[in-house]
């Protein structure tokens, strides 16, 4: 049986998959890899056990008897970069993205480039520090010059990888593209910024997402994607129609690939941007950090009402418990001078667990705040666009809640709980088909729940 080997890298868990030609998982593996610290200490990638692990996990396919590896291809968590030499080898940490970033570097930074808001609309890149991975370019040139005077190639984490396997350096259009502070959206090329500060030479040049290169055995090894981006291929490849997906996890993306109007420096405020599909087309996005808000609260509820964790999992939409809470909520969230302020605050975190009679009223009005959200981020990407679906995928595409007042809330669409075997790692294998795969590509990716409003 011919397969393709996806190694998907999340922040937590790793993940690899053999798919066969019909795009369904044959086999499959996964880890949770231990952290370690940079040089000040702050937890990060340890990239030699990721490097072993790889490694391990690749000599353990080719023994597989029953299967033949055609492909292998990497989809990645972004916002991290890898510094190497002309060999190849890493010369520093992989940096956290979470790692705080100095205000005067920054300030310094913005100063000279025309500053914050001028910059973040050409790049479609919201101010988010380390999370703009081109700041941990600059970052390591202006604190440590010698060892940047090292570094050959600056690599996302997904084209790090491939250079593993394959020795060439390449940038990919979905990391380069998902606010790096890198790109200029306006021209579609790289940043100028990158030329005046000696860094252009050390970023390789961008490759399709669909490029590979053969290896020993003839394997076809893809330069790896963007997870965020690489999730969207299979709804691309399977929907004509204007669509939005809602991706939703630690945080909810509503990613809409049928919205062409430009970024404004308000939809940041309120965490919107922009990400380079892999047919390098702009996706316009936004966030709300929802499945965390989630996590946070329902551990508060299980301990106020003395319940287990996830009691959360049997509780079922119920619209009377619903009507009751929105008659208490006199306050409706729309009627505030700014609307969209909710955004930035978590509406439950202010209410009193004492008011509500029992955990169920209590979690239902949790999601009815989540959602109250919910619906205003994912309008930003919206708003003057054709689209008249909205696909549901992740953890709260199986909360009854949460899809049945998001279908509500949008009646003239129609809204979708969409599932589909690990749809990163699909997308990355979807990216180079015609590299490996023969048989035509099927349009049963995704199972799909219709909820009615």
């Amino acid at each position: 049986m011919n397969v393709v080997a996806i190694f998907d890298i999340g922040k937590t868990n790793k993940k690899v998959f053999l798919f066969n030609e019909n795009y369904q998982i044959v086999w499959e593996r996964s880890v949770n890899l231990p952290e370690t610290v940079d040089e000040d200490g702050f937890p990060c990638e340890d990239i030699a056990e990721l490097r072993n692990w790889i490694v391990f996990r690749l000599s353990e396919m080719q023994e597989l008897k029953e299967y033949i590896l055609k492909a292998v291809n990497f989809s990645t968590y972004g916002a991290s970069f890898i510094y190497v030499d002309e060999e190849g080898n890493s010369l520093t940490p992989l940096y956290n993205y979470l790692k705080p970033y100095p205000e005067a570097l920054k300030k310094k930074f913005y100063d000279k480039y025309k500053g914050e808001e001028k910059f973040a609309l050409k790049t479609a890149s919201p101010v988010l520090g380390s999370l703009n991975s081109g700041m941990q370019i600059y970052r390591l040139k202006e604190e440590n010059p010698d060892l940047f005077a090292k570094v050959s190639y600056c690599l996302h984490l997904p084209q790090y990888l491939s250079s593993l396997l394959t020795g060439k350096y390449f940038a990919d259009i979905t990391s380069i593209g998902c606010h790096t502070n890198l790109w200029n959206f306006k021209k579609m090329k790289y940043h100028k910024w990158l030329k005046k500060e000696a860094i252009a030479d050390k970023i390789p040049r961008i490759h399709d997402a669909g490029h590979t290169i053969n290896i020993i055995g003839d394997i076809a090894v893809g330069v790896g994607l963007h997870d965020s981006s690489s999730a969207i291929i299979p709804y691309m490849i399977n929907f004509t129609e204007p669509f939005v997906l809602l991706s939703t996890g630690t945080w909810s993306i509503s990613m809409n690939p049928f919205n062409e109007t430009p970024l404004t420096f308000d939809e940041m405020q309120y965490d919107c941007l922009c990400y380079l599909q892999y047919k390098e087309k702009p996706v316009k996005a936004a966030r709300l950090f929802a499945g965390n808000e989630h996590e946070v609260q329902t551990k508060k509820l299980a301990s106020h009402f003395g319940l287990p964790l996830d009691t959360y999992k049997e509780i079922l939409f119920d619209k009377n418990i619903i009507s009751k809470l929105r008659e208490i909520n006199l306050k409706r969230y729309s009627s505030s001078e700014d609307k969209y302020k909710i955004l930035l605050e978590s509406p439950f975190e202010k209410r009193n667990l004492s008011d509500f009679k029992n955990y169920e009223i209590a979690y239902h009005q949790l999601m009815l705040d989540i959602v109250a959200q919910q619906i205003l981020s994912t309008q930003l990407v919206i708003h003057n666009s054709p689209v008249k679906k909205v696909f549901v995928d992740g953890g709260f595409s199986k909360n009854s809640i949460f899809m049945n007042l998001l279908a509500e809330a949008f009646p003239e669409m129609e809204v979708y709980a969409a599932s589909m075997a690990q749809a990163s790692a699909l997308g990355a294998a979807l990216a180079i088909h015609k590299n490996w795969n023969p048989k035509p590509i099927q349009n049963d990716l995704i199972d799909l729940k219709f909820y009615k409003h």
